[in-house]
């Protein structure tokens, strides 16, 4: 029997999926829906078994998430792939308080999910939907939700709570949630394998550095400290976000440049971070080149970019106490050797001595350490959030079909 897992990320306006052989974690056929709700959506896929190149087809505009699972099924279907589905994970963006693990969807977990729509009202209603969609066309498949804030329950209180009045968090929910779960978590397993010790015994700093940005601290193989909040905005300067600001500066933009809480929001979420600051691109890809060509604003981007991961780095030596390694990951995290140098020169006190050979070496894919201290490590280990959805939805189905007594 095969252990194939379809993996569904539905997103705002895109469903991004999968067919996962759970087994070897290898990728059987992957895809992607995207522009959906827009005049032009488009799906675009590719058979990874086969020497197929990248297939892609226009959607009838407006098309939503359902139109999207729709053809997703028609797409496994014409691939003969349908028999040998086992189960489908799905990425949740936000658990809330209700989930500190991977869980077998149900009515229940499904009005908990739609609960947390407050805490993420343009990812989890996507995800929701995405959800329904696939227990439609697929209803003999157990379904699994993996969530982005499940990995990070294990905050103490004196990291997940804001010094607002207590009630705001009994009732309301206001509190540090975190996010990127999923990827700090595998890459703090993997992190522990290249180490030689077990999970429950590491101590490391991960970056998942992409156009969204997150650290975090593990201790013993925990989640204690992580750089985003309530929402995503929070922490480092990202691609379009700001990252933390002045609580004040709210108050300001109100009260002084009649900016409504809309205008606050696509400030903050859209216009901000490296594109705010080099006032061209998000891209790390066009702001080191820029650089490299004399532009002000660019080399400010990326200075300002690397300053706040270290110092946030750093600052998790307080919850860590002894560091076993650094671990880098996401789009620019597993690619950008100069960002990764940039930073390394700014960690003094850690005594890193960064090999410029492997630092190049270690990008596309490659893992290792780029470092050559007996110290603390810097490791590159590229992140595989699919690849935990779909061991997630297998241990659970396989834990149900044991209770069941089904072989």
């Amino acid at each position: 029997m095969s252990d194939f897992v379809l993996v569904v990320n539905s997103g705002s306006s895109s469903v991004k999926f999968a067919v996962i052989d759970a087994h070897s974690s290898s990728e059987i056929l992957t895809g992607l829906a995207e522009c959906l709700g827009s005049d032009e959506p488009r799906m675009v896929w590719q058979h990874n078994d086969a020497d197929d190149q990248e297939s892609e087809q226009v959607l009838a505009a407006g098309s939503q998430h359902k139109v999207a699972i729709e053809q997703i099924v028609k797409i496994i279907n014409e691939n003969n792939l349908t028999s040998d589905l086992r189960v489908i994970g799905h990425r949740v963006v936000h658990g809330g308080e209700h989930f500190t693990s991977s869980v077998v969807i149900n009515d229940e977990v499904k009005q908990a999910i739609k609960f947390n729509n407050k805490l993420a009202p343009l990812h989890n209603p996507a995800n929701l939907e995405g959800i329904e969609a696939a227990q439609h066309y697929f209803p003999n498949l157990m379904q699994v939700a993996v969530f982005d804030t499940a990995f990070h329950q294990t905050l103490p209180e004196t990291s997940y709570l804001y010094a607002l009045p207590y009630s705001l968090y009994e009732l309301e929910g206001i509190r540090r949630y975190g996010f990127h779960g999923t990827s700090h978590r595998y890459v703090s397993e993997q992190a522990a394998v290249f180490l030689e010790k077990p999970q429950s015994e590491i101590n490391i700093i991960t970056a998942h550095l992409g156009n969204g940005c997150s650290i975090c601290a593990i201790k013993q193989g925990e989640s204690v400290d992580t750089s985003m909040g309530f929402t995503p905005l929070a922490g480092i300067c990202m691609g379009t976000r700001s990252g933390d600001v002045d609580p004040g500066l709210f108050s300001f933009l109100i009260k002084e440049l009649a900016y409504d809480v809309d205008e606050i929001d696509m400030l903050l979420n859209k216009k901000s971070g490296l594109l705010g600051i080099s006032q061209f691109s998000n891209d790390c890809r066009a702001l080191e080149k820029a650089k490299q060509a004399g532009n002000i604003k660019a080399a400010l981007a990326l200075d300002i970019f690397c300053y706040q991961i270290a110092k946030t780095i750093a600052s998790y030596t307080v919850p860590l106490g002894t560091i076993d390694a650094i671990v880098f990951t996401g789009g620019i995290g597993e690619n950008s050797a100069f960002i990764r140098a940039h930073i390394i020169d700014q960690l003094k006190f850690f005594s890193l001595e960064l090999s410029e050979q492997e630092n190049m070496n270690k990008r596309f894919g490659t893992s290792g350490c780029i470092t050559t201290n007996k110290g603390i490590k810097v490791l590159v280990i590229p992140t595989n959030e699919e690849l935990v959805i779909a061991k997630d939805a297998l241990v659970l189905l396989n834990q149900y079909s044991s209770e069941q007594g089904v072989s």
